[in-house]
């Protein structure tokens, strides 16, 4: 969760353009982002892959409205209704984007080749039926800000006691520099979300980055097997937190419109 999700872009963008606030080119450029190019395959209509701009102009003729995220997880459908095939290809993904007013979902294959340090990634959106049905866990944005704040106090508690890395001045450090990439590189969201959108959406992120920082750093001071189970233990649930409060932000527009 260091990163923003393909889903998140393609669904903030979609919805920004959906609402006619951006242009076509501006919402493929912002969803592209650093990618060489984004497909969609298996666009009803259409026999081969597509490019982006036709395939959301094609999505709006067939009725879509909205785009919602999906960030599951195992044991955690976070996002999804069904069916199993759609969920078992957005599981793999760790993603997908699910359509409002056509039951239609759309889930990301990325594709990587050249050396190191030149790496060019190609994106293949398969678009496949779901079930129209409220979607597996999702908070409204209200419930997503209070259980950040409660999951990120009560992590970094728990870290700081175990001497964990990740939970001091070193990820702090780490934190201030992911955000200040991220405010000269692109917008939180795009245009026409709510502000407690982008506010739940930039400290989902913060807490996605002291999760991965833990992580990634060893088990820091934690050398008992007691300890690191609490370490663990105290990781998962603020993990699950901060993905289920991404999703929120990233579904507030179609929420806003359904209210």
């Amino acid at each position: 969760m260091l990163s923003e999700p393909r889903s998140g872009r393609l669904a903030a963008w979609g919805n920004a353009l959906l609402a006619g606030l951006v242009s076509p080119d501006d919402a493929v450029l912002a969803i592209v982002g650093s990618d060489a190019v984004h497909r969609v395959e298996g666009l009803p209509g259409e026999s081969a892959p597509v490019g982006l701009t036709l395939a959301l102009g094609r999505l709006r003729a067939l009725g879509v409205s909205g785009l919602r995220v999906a960030l599951p997880a195992p044991g955690h459908p976070l996002g999804l209704s069904g069916p199993a095939e759609f969920n078992a290809r957005a599981l793999e993904a760790e993603e997908a984007v699910v359509c409002h007013g056509a039951a239609l979902g759309l889930v990301p294959e990325v594709y990587e080749a050249g050396p190191e340090g030149d790496v060019h990634v190609e994106v293949v959106w398969h678009c496949l039926p779901v079930r129209e049905a409220p979607p597996a866990d999702v908070p409204s944005l209200g419930e997503a800000e209070r259980e950040l704040a409660e999951a990120l106090r009560d992590a970094t508690a728990v870290l700081s006691r175990l001497d964990v890395a990740g939970s001091g001045p070193v990820a702090e450090a780490a934190i201030e520099a992911y955000r200040a990439r991220a405010e000269r590189g692109r917008e939180m969201l795009a245009p026409g979300y709510p502000p407690r959108a982008v506010r739940v959406l930039e400290l989902a992120q913060r807490v996605g980055l002291l999760v991965s920082l833990a992580y990634e750093n060893g088990h820091g001071g934690a050398v008992s097997a007691s300890e690191m189970g609490a370490r663990v233990a105290a990781l998962r649930p603020v993990e699950r937190t901060g993905r289920r409060a991404q999703v929120a932000a990233y579904n507030a527009y179609v929420e806003e419109r359904e209210r």
